[in-house]
């Protein structure tokens, strides 16, 4: 059994089953950690002492034939934004170096109750702001099938992480495709749930007693390196937590077994005036055709009637409006309420539209992003796409378009390009509907070459 490389299910039931200890299982995480982290640095903070604490109570908890949850004495990592008991959360920030939460994040509190065994965190950009996981803290991190290309952000390290054998899950956070970008990026699998589904409490450290000012757009959600852990562990972090009075009760169900051929598909290889590489959108269509082949109903998406760049601009104004509500002495002139309400008026229709759009299909198959893992830039430089340059700012529009709308989507590795670099699709379901959109991407990912090991590793 390759324990790194192995999934959590696998993992979790070789623990289960006694065929591996948790302690075994930690060990050869922190010898995959110790071989190759420095090169990538995608690990930033790494508690020893205490996972090792944790691996073995869970050995004892097992010895004594204690109850064992879905995660029992499975070691994993956690992007550098969750507030954590004991450990460093700094979100790349300066003046948040030292900082160590009083608690742990709904969100920690439910992995540690289903037998997890936390390990460290992993590495982003600063105060999560970029699509490069890089900052003053801990510098860069860099992509496992390339060293001389970003792994993405703001959820890198966990992407770079989890691709190359450090952790078997993370949990990452998207407001403009910062899990599905840097899930791309790394050659593995990533969902932003619906808006409102998984708690946002503790999940970027803030002043004591300040409001919570992202409340909307922002998601929690997943990588893995296979869809049913992706479904796995939704099912476990999901839903209201008496903290975040957002979370609407709607419950997590099982992922179906969905066959291709009751499935209707639309796909789009770009969205209007976004930019694409050509091999992106030809990955799109070559995926298509095989699922036309394999007997689902596939038709080229009619989008919306929407301004897709109106969207990202009024998404970013969004985005603007809480950063100000946020800070502790508001600007001279303060924006005044009604153009929060009319803003969020603005989103409703786009929300209604998509809704409009996903009465008549199962799930949108388009790109994730513009291009895959660029080099090393500073944020702003312009992005070579099929050699033409390219708005670094429209790194993360494909994605960030259904942050704006609030509908789930993952990120699914569909093959390499001519630099060897993985090449990541999106799918798009309605709101609520993680589940079978999960079954949509488990039966299509048949067809795929789904996560491979990046070289060396």
């Amino acid at each position: 059994m390759d324990l790194v490389f192995s999934s959590t299910i696998e993992l979790a039931a070789a623990i289960r089953d006694r065929k591996i200890s948790a302690v075994e299982a930690l060990d050869a995480h922190l010898a995959q950690i110790d071989r190759h982290n420095e090169a990538v640095n995608a690990v930033v903070t790494l508690d020893r002492e205490g996972a090792r604490a944790r691996a073995k109570k869970a050995d004892e908890a097992q010895a004594r034939g204690a109850a064992l949850g879905p995660l029992h004495g499975v070691p994993f990592t956690l992007k550098d934004t969750h507030e954590t008991l004991g450990m460093k959360t700094t979100v790349g920030f300066p003046p948040f170096a030292d900082y160590v939460a009083r608690k742990d994040s709904p969100v920690v509190l439910r992995l540690k109750a289903a037998g997890g065994v936390l390990v460290g965190k992993t590495n982003v950009a600063t105060m999560l702001a970029d699509w490069q996981s890089n900052n003053p803290l801990f510098g860069r991190t860099s992509s496992p099938w390339d060293l001389s290309r970003t792994a993405g952000g703001s959820s890198g390290g966990a992407a770079a992480a989890l691709s190359t054998g450090m952790t078997p899950f993370e949990i990452g956070t998207d407001m403009q495709d910062s899990i599905r970008l840097p899930a791309a990026f790394c050659g593995v699998y990533g969902l932003k749930p619906t808006e409102h589904r998984v708690s946002l409490a503790g999940a970027f450290p803030g002043p004591a007693g300040a409001p919570r000012s992202v409340r909307l757009m922002s998601c929690l959600g997943p990588l893995a390196r296979n869809v049913e852990d992706l479904a796995l562990i939704l099912g476990i972090i999901a839903g209201p937590d008496g903290s975040d009075t957002d979370l609407a009760p709607v419950p997590v169900e099982d992922m179906p077994k969905l066959d291709l051929k009751t499935l209707r598909i639309a796909f789009a290889p770009s969205f209007p005036g976004f930019p694409v590489a050509n091999e992106i959108s030809a990955a799109v269509e070559s995926l298509a055709e095989q699922l036309k082949s394999a007997g689902a109903t596939v038709e080229e998406a009619k989008l919306p009637t929407l301004d897709l760049h109106d969207d990202l601009t009024q998404g970013g104004a969004l985005i603007g409006m809480m950063l100000e509500a946020a800070q502790r002495e508001p600007p001279e002139e303060p924006t005044p309420v009604s153009r929060w309400f009319e803003a969020l008026a603005r989103r409703d229709r786009s929300i209604l539209a998509w809704d409009r759009f996903f009465e008549g299909c199962d799930v949108l198959l388009c790109p994730v992003a513009m291009t895959t893992a660029f080099p090393h830039c500073e944020p702003g430089t312009p992005i070579k796409v099929d050699d033409r340059e390219q708005s670094y700012w429209m790194l993360p529009a494909y994605g960030a378009v259904f942050n704006y709308s609030g509908h789930p989507a993952l990120s699914m590795p569909c093959g390499h390009d001519r630099d060897g670099l993985p090449i990541g699709l999106q799918l798009v379901g309605r709101r609520w509907s993680e589940s079978r959109l999960l079954g949509i991407a488990r039966a299509i990912a048949r067809l795929t070459s789904g996560f491979r090991r990046p070289p060396g590793y």
